[in-house]
């Protein structure tokens, strides 16, 4: 199983994602394009999960799907043991602004507002009070060591930097799951070294992290790893690891 901090491995807890033979189709002109084949998960809170693949295996799709960005063509998502089809648009909204904070590689920050507007943001969509929303981001800023950033803008920051503010807007909203599409890839190793210890951080503190890469490095500091391949899971360390243990209890 890969794993650099074997010892700080924290135990899993119930179920909060379980997809059962996800299948998502795109129509691209004439043709039909099957970029999920039937993807069956389960991940629990508490988990740290790398999600891996080349580039076309699926892993983006599957990511927008356990994010409630996009919905499966067939098959059954329950997130926290609700059915994720039977859910209106207010109530997916709610998923994605209040349980899942979102970490993308290209930062999708607002290039004309500040660190502190940029973190406020899901705060305002949530009806926050403009003090109560201003002192939240301001601590989640300084949690992620940009505390002498607030004011600036993204074109005033290091690609790290802005990464830091992407992922403090992910936190300001206390979720419990943190969904991270390569979020190291448009930084340098150092930086991205950085940035995988705030990931760290942030599982030991109960966090559930689920991060898509197709880097074997950072991977690494997952507890577990999913490996897709042509929208397909081609393995998954906890699963086969259950099975051992399965045996070995027989």
């Amino acid at each position: 199983m890969s794993m650099t901090n074997a010892d700080m491995t924290r135990p899993p807890g119930p179920i909060v994602i379980d997809i059962e033979n996800i299948t998502k189709d795109y129509v691209m002109g004439e043709e039909i394009v099957r970029a999920l084949r039937g993807v069956s998960l389960q991940i629990h809170r508490n988990e740290y999960i790398a999600v891996m693949g080349p580039s076309g295996s699926g892993k983006s799709t599957l990511m927008n799907m356990l994010g409630c960005l996009d919905t499966p063509t067939s098959g059954r998502y329950e997130f926290n043991g609700r059915n994720v089809a039977e859910m209106n648009d207010d109530e997916l909204a709610a998923i994605r602004n209040r349980e899942i904070g979102f970490v993308f590689q290209t930062f999708n920050l607002l290039p004309r507002s500040d660190s502190l507007r940029n973190v406020e943001l899901p705060l305002i969509y949530a009806g926050i009070d403009p003090e109560t929303r201003a002192e939240r981001a301001t601590q989640t800023l300084i949690d992620v060591g940009l505390g002498d950033r607030l004011h600036h803008k993204p074109n005033e920051l290091s690609g790290g930097q802005r990464q830091r503010v992407a992922i403090a807007r992910a936190l300001v909203n206390n979720p419990s799951i943190i969904l991270a599409d390569e979020p190291t890839g448009n930084l340098d190793s150092k930086t991205g070294e950085e940035l995988m210890a705030l990931f760290e951080n942030l599982y030991q503190r109960g966090n559930t992290i689920i991060l898509v890469t197709h880097e074997a490095d950072i991977a690494r500091h997952a507890r577990r790893t999913v490996r897709l391949r042509d929208g397909l899971i081609e393995s998954d360390d906890f699963a086969a690891i259950r099975a051992l243990e399965s045996v070995a209890v027989r």
